[in-house]
């Protein structure tokens, strides 16, 4: 089967490498030196080199071939044979910055604000990779499991799983590490939904106005997005109304509101944040 180069073919590939780099380069310059165990296998890996004669990314990559097995199996073959690749390239991005920076220490020198610069960092890569349908292996794979099977947001899902990976620090570590661990754990979480739903955030738009067909006709034809038409009646006078529902991203929200606020200033409306939407794409048949 040939594969077809398109433009977000393209971007999805780029998008996907620099995710996997800010993921990599989280790791090895804010997780490694602090020996914290937050919310990954790369973090089991740092617990487990202590007492296995590998490097940190070939632990990595052991980990990561026998879950990739796993999402290929129980998630989807997109999923599989994205997260194979960045799988791959998370480790190999990880050699390169060991080959780089031999024996690095902590750039703060703090294992606390470490633990906050690789929350943060970390998680923005991890974003990056889940709105694309990927994710950097490992522990991600057992949080879209989670997510996919039992409906847990993907923020929650990381810290339940990682939760294991904090605690088994405490194997190696002392009662520092384990807490900065246990805790760095429970914050990506959040860290991480938020990154998501920033990036992926669909608003929900109801409008009331005369000016309903264009407004109709502007979300399918040009926005190529769909829309649910209501038949409602205003308490005041009882007089029958229509109202036209949307969900839109936020690029589609930014031309749906010039173009409302173009034909009728006057238009009522009232927008809603919407965290996931889950459905069937219809095919529009062109005129």
């Amino acid at each position: 089967m040939k594969l077809k180069l398109t433009k977000a073919t393209v971007v999805d590939f780029l998008m996907m490498n620099l995710g996997t780099a800010i993921c990599a380069a989280a790791i090895f310059f804010f997780l490694m030196p602090s020996h914290l165990a937050v919310a990954s296998i790369s973090g089991l890996s740092i617990v487990l080199s202590n007492v296995i004669p590998l490097s940190v990314s070939a632990i990595t990559m052991i980990f990561n071939i026998l879950l990739l097995v796993v999402g290929f199996l129980l998630i989807g073959p997109e999923f599989g044979a994205k997260t194979v690749y960045t799988s791959i390239v998370l480790p190999i991005f990880m050699g390169i910055l060991e080959a780089a920076f031999p024996n690095f220490q902590s750039i703060m020198g703090d294992a606390f604000i470490d633990m906050i610069c690789y929350l943060f960092l970390v998680s923005l890569g991890l974003s990056m990779l889940f709105v694309r349908n990927a994710s950097s292996g490992g522990l991600d794979i057992v949080a879209k499991l989670l997510n996919k099977y039992f409906r847990m947001e993907l923020g929650k899902a990381m810290s339940m799983a990682g939760m294991v990976v904090a605690l088994s620090s405490g194997l190696v570590y002392d009662a520092k590490t384990v807490v900065l661990s246990v805790l760095g754990t429970y914050l990506n979480g959040i860290v991480l939904d938020h990154f998501i739903f920033g990036i992926d955030k669909k608003r929900r738009v109801c409008i009331f106005s005369p000016k309903l067909e264009e407004i109709r006709d502007f979300i399918i034809n040009t926005l190529h997005s769909g829309a649910t038409i209501y038949e409602s009646y205003g308490a005041y006078e009882m007089t029958p109304r229509r109202e036209i529902i949307a969900v839109v991203d936020k690029n589609e929200y930014a031309q749906l509101m010039k173009f409302v606020n173009k034909v009728d200033p006057t238009a009522f409306m009232t927008i809603y944040d919407v965290n996931e939407v889950c459905y069937q794409p219809k095919k529009i048949p062109s005129k």
